[in-house]
């Protein structure tokens, strides 16, 4: 079975009345749990691994799955903390809201993507189901998603076409980028 997946993300301007939020698309986040720990500094063994992280003040930790049907999107959005996202299922792709140059970082099954809170949209342009768990760590008691707001004069726009099994099929996701 070949499979080919292409993607663009051309920026077309357009001008729109008023400024508004993405919301998701398609996806539903179903939540798995939520905790808060105390104020912490944590360092690996260095041995084994380079890796330290720390909380000042008390901090939320969110997880949940996010199911992405064929053509959804998260929508513009981010969170007021990293992300740790691991796809379970399919691929999933995503955009940094502030990469100029739209680039896609595709993630398998298997694989992980780390958002660093400056916003993005997560897409499934395939024609296969996606799933991924994410680990959300927030301020506590605060939000653990924002919507990003539109800009007036700039319209995003991300394109899928993909061939499976000799099909080809184009799926088109519109987003406001606030850019």
């Amino acid at each position: 079975m070949k499979k080919h997946i292409e993607m663009f993300c051309p920026l077309v301007f357009a001008k729109i009345a008023t400024s508004s939020t993405e919301p998701p698309a398609g996806v539903t986040p179903p939540l798995i749990d939520r905790a808060t720990y105390s104020a912490f500094n944590l360092r690996a063994d260095p041995r084994f691994l380079e890796f330290s992280v720390q909380a000042k003040r008390p901090v939320e930790i969110v997880v949940r799955t996010h199911d992405y049907p064929p053509g959804s999107s998260t929508g513009w959005h981010t969170p007021p903390g990293p992300v740790f996202n691991t796809v379970l299922k399919g691929k999933v792709t995503f955009y940094g809201f502030d990469d100029p140059t739209c680039t896609p970082k595709i993630v398998s099954t298997g694989e992980g993507y780390v958002d660093t809170s400056r916003g993005h949209i997560a897409c499934n342009g395939s024609a296969a189901p996606a799933k991924d768990v994410t680990v959300i760590f927030a301020p506590g008691s605060h939000a653990f998603r924002a919507e990003l707001p539109a800009v007036a004069a700039q319209r995003r726009f991300l394109a899928f076409r993909t061939t499976e099994r000799g099909v080809t099929r184009k799926v088109r996701v519109r987003s406001f980028s606030g850019r």
